[in-house]
């Protein structure tokens, strides 16, 4: 199963996000398997399609079943980003029987969750289609399971904003004020990059026509985000810019004024609600 060329997704950060996971749920041994289930047991179990949408961690559920046991054999009848519907099987997975049900609910889990995002990020994205913007995420994620939030954004088409704080210097609202003025704010952020020897794009967060113009005289970035402005001032604000620098617009985007945003010229919309508010498309796994 082919993982998507995301650099987050390094089989180090696999391996660490499944080991925790399961720390997490199995504790010192899964009681109930092993109360329950004789330890020589085989058997085999199936992953059932409950609902409609985009199927997600497909590439993960291996990793998980063959770190809770070796022994496990997983075989994928579909791939990430198949749309699927009620009834579809994704996959076989046979083996130890305690082993299988051990493995059962984190990789529920982590597909559940996966699946609802890229189902959500899908729908968004047709919503966009015909124009040039590209759909982002944001870290607003749940903690511990960003991995997973922003590989489902990836399967269900969308492109990933920086990880975190330490791979892109975005300055927001608070650092302007904080720093005095987004002039100041950039002049600090170049300072800090020469004398840390670091290389990191910088984006300056815009609230008004005014601060877009201040961003412009002050150059030296990679990116000017323009948040919460309404799709007349997002126009004049693309205006402004004329390509010197891609536009991103970001805050309360909606299903209804997405469309809308996209016309506007902008080259990226930023969307906190692809990971933070979408429902979790249900699946099963089924002893079969």
């Amino acid at each position: 199963m082919q993982i998507h060329p995301a650099p987050y997704l390094t089989p180090e950060a696999l391996t660490t996000f499944i080991r925790t996971a399961l720390a997490e749920d199995v504790g010192d041994g899964d009681h109930s398997a092993l109360a329950s289930i004789p330890a020589d047991a085989r058997n085999r179990a199936h992953l059932l399609v409950k609902g409609e949408g985009i199927l997600a961690g497909m590439a993960l559920a291996p990793l998980i079943f063959k770190e809770v046991d070796a022994n496990l054999s997983m075989s994928p009848l579909l791939a990430d980003g198949t749309p699927v519907k009620h009834g579809d099987i994704a996959f076989t997975v046979e083996g130890p029987a305690r082993s299988i049900l051990t493995a059962e609910r984190l990789v529920l889990n982590c597909m559940q969750r996966m699946s609802g995002i890229a189902t959500y990020t899908a729908h968004l994205n047709n919503l966009i289609a015909g124009t040039s913007a590209k759909l982002l995420d944001t870290r607003k994620t749940t903690p511990n399971f960003r991995l997973c939030e922003k590989w489902g954004v990836l399967i269900g088409g969308g492109v990933n904003h920086r990880y975190g704080l330490f791979d892109m210097i975005i300055l927001k609202d608070n650092h302007v004020d904080y720093a005095g003025s987004i002039g100041a704010a950039i002049a600090a952020t170049h300072a800090y990059l020469e004398k840390t020897g670091r290389q990191l794009p910088i984006e300056i967060e815009t609230r008004s026509l005014d601060e877009v113009q201040q961003a412009l005289a002050a150059g030296g970035i990679d990116r000017i985000m323009l948040d919460n402005m309404k799709p007349d001032q997002l126009r004049e604000a693309v205006a402004l810019v004329a390509g010197r620098f891609p536009t991103e617009a970001s805050g309360g985007i909606t299903e209804q004024t997405i469309a809308e945003v996209a016309r506007t010229g902008v080259d990226y919309i930023s969307v906190g609600a692809l990971t933070h508010s979408v429902k979790s498309l249900d699946l099963s796994l089924k002893a079969y």
